[in-house]
């Protein structure tokens, strides 16, 4: 194991990036994945992790758990508390992050398993919002997860630790569009969630295999054009004075809707 002592070293300056710059993210093929807990699932689930780096504190504290990520990963290095700071991206770091590969991620749908059901996102735009429904998804048994390119990046820090690992096994795709995936996947019976009082009830709906469900922008909810595309409409009810639901909130309630 490597020991870096100044912060001025270019793994701590290249973490830096990735970790502010869906950008770089991108052209490296690398994104941040910070936590003793996460790092695990990562090393679990097969990734191809790069770098591993650690405090002091954190391998005397997690020396079984760091030593076989040291073991599995293609390097490792071992930085003071300050220096770690540098790179965190928690307020209380546990002093254990990784560097891992991009996600092998199936790029066309028919590569995704096809008779099931799934969620489609369309410019979503909070990480956390994304990192919680990533990790609903996987609870409740979601197929897979759709999502236009113009949603919050997958590979932000704060989305990988808001899935709390199942952004290393849930399948997604990323497509131009929800109306041209739509377009093009008419054995899809998709619905669209609305705010609408005139629509029919989600406890309504039967979620026949295979389905999508479409979840629009926090803000402005779902394109016209989006929902002129879909199969059917409908809408959870509310009580009282509430005019809409957080966006992972709602995909929560549909998610459970559709699988029960």
């Amino acid at each position: 194991m490597v020991n870096i002592t100044s912060k001025d070293n270019g793994l701590i300056k290249n973490i830096v990036k990735l970790n502010k710059s869906a950008k770089q993210r991108r052209e490296q093929g690398l994104f941040v994945a910070e936590g003793l807990r996460i790092c695990e699932d990562a090393m679990l689930s097969g990734c191809v992790i790069k770098a591993v780096v650690v405090t002091d504190d954190a391998l005397k504290k997690h020396n079984e758990l760091i030593n076989k990520l040291i073991n599995y990963a293609d390097s490792a290095y071992s930085v003071t508390n300050s220096i770690f700071s540098v790179i965190s991206d928690t307020k209380t770091p546990q002093g254990v992050l990784c560097v891992i590969k991009t996600l092998d991620k199936p790029t066309l749908f028919d590569k995704i398993k096809y008779n099931g059901k799934f969620l489609a996102l369309d410019n979503i735009q909070d990480p956390s919002n994304l990192g919680t429904i990533f990790r609903t998804a996987e609870a409740v048994g979601i197929d897979g997860i759709i999502m236009s390119k113009d949603c919050c990046d997958a590979t932000s820090p704060k989305v990988v630790r808001g899935t709390m690992g199942a952004i290393f096994r849930m399948p997604y795709i990323i497509v131009d569009s929800i109306k041209a995936f739509l377009s093009e996947n008419t054995e899809l019976t998709s619905f669209a969630a609305v705010v609408d009082r005139d629509v029919k009830s989600i406890s309504e709906i039967n979620f026949t295999f295979p389905c999508v469900s479409v979840i629009g922008n926090e803000g402005n909810g779902l394109k016209e054009e989006i929902i002129d595309k879909c199969s059917e409409k409908f809408t959870i009810p509310m009580a009282g004075r509430a005019e809409s639901l957080n966006a992972s909130v709602a995909a929560g309630i549909i998610m459970w809707e559709m699988i029960k």
